[in-house]
């Protein structure tokens, strides 16, 4: 018993030794554990630290082979340019050569044209001097050809006022003729019509056979016309006329107007001028006497007017002042008619009074003039209501004589004298025969015609009479079987210095007319009616 006492005494103690160790060895091990996880924080730290240090030292890496690689790069390039360098050096230096080379010849060349220059500059002023007395010739002759010019100028004037002189001593009508060129309207229709021409179409675009023979003095027009005999031969007949002056259709306005200035300009002296356009519809009378749009193509109405107030003005130094005024009538159907009226047409009957004063018609407007712009817009005035008449009343104002007057009266503030004119400038309505107007079928364009036959055929008998008057002596004038005659009859009665202007058509249609105007006016021209006297009056 002992003895197992003893054992389990002594296992006690072995249990008390072995849970001694185990408990000096859990805390032995809880030691070791803290020793241990203190160490894995340690070890943690360490790692951390160098995996920092190694990312660290991989990125320095990497700055280091970036920077490495731009060092590279800028060595490339520090190279290349070191060889570009080198062929610029290069190429300069062949330049340097190619430029010296250059510039040896170049002086060469700088030598040689500098010789060239005052060889040059030589001859230059050579020239010069030559050119100097060449300067000198050419205004001497320039100067010589003025003075030509100008004697030129005054011999025609000369010549013209000669000229007009004879022609109021001999007492005759002048006469012009004018051929009007051919217009766009006047030519054949369009090439696409040209299947459904009759003949009588392609004539009326034809020109007829007109020639000016007289180039110098020009007056001289002749007439060609062909026509087929009964036996089929071709018969030609050539009739020439002689006039004061002819005007071929090239001829200008202007052109026109310097022969009858001198004529324009009598009124201011203290006569009575007649001037009257005649010739068939449509061979520019109107566009001779009124003009047209532009200042090349004023007609005779305004350049006339425009010069006798120049002379009025001119003779202002001379102590003459003058006093003007106008009216401006047509004749219609043998009745007068008021253009510078307010009215209407037709509504006041116009009378023509005849005294020593001269002629008047009553109730018509007389307006003062003042200065050239004034009658432009007078013949403004007239001519807007000749076309108002023309719309209502059958193109009534190419089937009117229109009549523009002009008074002028002038004192001398010096002398005391005064003196008294007029300038009658007429635009006769077409002159043509009844066959030919068209007018048969219509009874106002017949009435029309007639009236128109009737004046113009009064306006010949009066030349007729006067004619005869001329060579036989005493003969009655029938000046009242006229509105038109009666109105003109101080102008045709020897008192004043009258002008008829022949217009004609260049149309071969036309030609049968053309040749009635010749005819006429040819006996116009022929018949003297006396020498005018000047209205004038010395001091009272």
């Amino acid at each position: 018993m002992d003895a197992e006492r003893a054992k389990v005494a002594e296992l006690e103690a072995n249990h008390r030794a072995l849970s001694l160790e185990l408990a000096n060895a859990k805390s032995l091990e809880l030691d070791k554990r803290r020793e241990l996880v203190s160490a894995s924080d340690e070890i943690e730290k360490l790692r951390m630290k160098h995996a920092k240090e190694i990312m660290e030292l991989e990125m320095e890496a990497k700055s280091k082979a970036r920077e490495a690689r731009e060092l590279a790069d800028e060595l490339r390039l520090a190279k290349s340019d070191l060889e570009r360098e080198r062929d610029n050096v290069s190429n300069l230096k062949a330049t340097l050569s190619h430029q010296s080379t250059s510039h040896i010849a170049l002086n060469a060349q700088i030598n040689a044209l500098q010789a060239q220059k005052a060889a040059t500059q030589m001859q230059l002023d050579a020239l010069m001097t030559t050119s100097s007395d060449k300067t000198l010739d050419l205004e001497a002759a320039h100067r010589r050809i003025l003075d030509l010019e100008q004697d030129a100028r005054e011999s025609e004037m000369v010549r013209r006022k000669l000229h007009n002189m004879v022609q109021e001593l001999k007492g005759n009508i002048r006469v012009f003729c004018r051929v009007r060129p051919v217009l766009t309207s006047d030519l054949s229709p369009s090439s696409s019509f040209t299947s459904n021409l009759t003949p009588d179409d392609e004539e009326k675009g034809r020109e007829a056979d007109i020639t000016f023979p007289d180039k110098r003095d020009h007056k001289e027009i002749v007439v060609s016309s062909s026509s087929s005999s009964a036996m089929g031969s071709e018969r030609k007949e050539i009739y020439n006329f002689g006039f004061d002056r002819v005007f071929e259709p090239e001829s200008t306005q202007i052109e026109v107007f310097e022969e009858i200035s001198f004529l324009a300009q009598s009124c201011v002296d203290g006569y009575n001028v007649c001037i009257f356009a005649y010739g068939q519809t449509g061979s520019g009378k109107s566009f001779t006497m009124e003009g047209g749009s532009t200042e090349a193509t004023t007609g005779m109405i305004p350049r006339a007017v425009n010069q006798v107030f120049k002379a009025a003005d001119d003779l202002k130094s001379k102590g003459w002042e003058y006093k003007m005024d106008g009216q401006f009538l047509e004749i219609y159907n043998e009745t007068i008619n008021d253009l510078l009226g307010k009215g209407e047409f037709d509504k006041k009957k116009h009378e023509i009074k005849h005294d020593k004063s001269g002629t008047r018609v009553t109730d018509v407007n007389v307006m003062p003039l003042q200065s050239p712009a004034s009658v432009t817009s007078l013949l403004r005035v007239a001519n807007s209501r000749r076309t108002v008449a023309a719309t209502l009343m059958n193109e009534r104002s190419s089937r009117s004589h229109s009549v523009f007057t002009l008074r002028i009266s002038g004192t001398n503030t010096h002398t005391g004298e005064s003196c008294e004119g007029s300038l009658n400038l007429v635009d006769l309505a077409g002159s043509e025969r009844l066959n030919s107007s068209g007018a048969a079928g219509d009874r106002d364009r017949l009435k029309e015609t007639q009236n128109i036959n009737k004046s113009l055929s009064a306006l010949g008998d009066v030349i007729a009479a006067l004619g005869e008057k001329a060579e036989k002596g005493e003969k009655h004038i029938p000046y009242r079987n006229s509105k038109l005659t009666y109105l003109l009859q101080n102008s045709l009665s020897g008192n004043s210095k009258t002008l008829m202007i022949l217009n004609l058509s260049p149309l071969a249609a036309h030609l049968n007319e053309s040749l009635c105007s010749l005819r006429f006016a040819t006996k116009v021209n022929n018949t003297m009616i006396g020498t005018a006297k000047k209205q004038i009056r010395g001091s009272s």
